[in-house]
């Protein structure tokens, strides 16, 4: 006897063991609640048994829910490989990818994957997650984010930490700013200037602390901001001159801003890809991963 289930009920089915919550699974595959609920209920009819335990707060699968995952998962990759092959498929393919990613990386690079990425998939919708790197890890580990682009996570055991590139800490200044000039900054003659900080929330402001611990500002910092991009508009502003890493700096030609290699000595950060460990991502979500890690190796 035929088993009457479709494709949907299957992406339906592998939503909702990746996120553990029925909420955050029906966002993901752009559905209600109560139409996961639907599908979920019809595959549990239709297969006589018992997927998942559900609680107020959790939803898990039961031992058979376990079988049947792992099949139906390498049923579904096994599907998609076939439609990727297809060049018509990308066109009509619709979901929601959901990327974590810190604020320098999500407001200079991200613009244009996301461009680039709706041009083969213009049906599929990118949720981005602007935050710290304590929250891109928190969003990653939590499953509100299929992936994340941060530049932390690389020690901690439950994520896969993907080096893309080393970004140099710079001084951003105005074009008429003495320091303009110069062809490199030493960290000593920076603290000699009027200087914009990061408070003890920034995970950059973390990271200069323990590279820069033997070195002590001759002066105090003139302002405290939470995030680089403000403290950009801070020195966009005139107020003064402020360590960021270089991805953060505006498009030459196209900023009132310059910038000059800190050295003595130069610090970087390595940003990376973070994905939970042992997560399956779908096809749309390697589609756009690969996206990305072709453009930081192009850049």
């Amino acid at each position: 006897m035929p088993v009457n289930v479709d494709l949907n009920d299957l992406y339906a089915f592998r939503a909702l063991v990746e996120y553990g919550n029925f909420r955050l699974a029906a966002d993901s595959i752009c559905l209600s609640q109560s139409a996961l609920s639907r599908r979920i209920d019809k595959l549990e009819t239709v297969l006589g048994i018992r997927l998942f335990e559900r609680t107020t707060r959790r939803v898990t699968l039961t031992l058979k829910g376990h079988a049947f995952a792992e099949r139906s998962d390498k049923l579904l990759v096994d599907f998609e490989e076939v439609m990727a092959d297809l060049s018509e498929v990308s066109m009509t393919r619709t979901g929601l990818i959901t990327v974590a990613c810190v604020p320098s990386a999500a407001y200079y690079f991200m613009p244009n994957i996301i461009r680039l990425f709706q041009a083969r998939y213009p049906r599929v919708r990118v949720k981005l997650i602007d935050s710290s790197a304590a929250n891109v890890y928190d969003a990653v580990i939590g499953g509100q984010a299929d992936f994340g682009i941060s530049f932390s996570g690389r020690s901690q055991p439950d994520v896969h930490f993907l080096p893309l590139r080393d970004d140099p800490y710079v001084a951003a200044c105005r074009h008429e700013h003495p320091i303009a000039a110069k062809a490199s900054l030493s960290w000593h003659q920076f603290y000699q200037q009027a200087w914009i900080g990061l408070d003890k929330t920034s995970g950059n402001r973390n990271l200069l602390d323990q590279a820069l611990a033997h070195i002590v500002p001759e002066k105090a910092c003139i302002c405290e901001t939470r995030h680089v991009t403000t403290m950009l508009g801070m020195v966009e502003a005139g107020l003064g001159i402020a360590a960021v890493p270089a991805m953060s700096m505006p498009v030459s030609g196209h900023s009132a801003l310059a910038s000059v290699p800190l050295t003595d000595p130069p610090v970087l950060r390595t940003v990376g890809l973070l994905r939970k460990t042992g997560r399956t991502l779908s096809h749309l979500a390697v589609e756009l991963e690969t996206l990305i890690i072709e453009q930081y190796q192009a850049g």
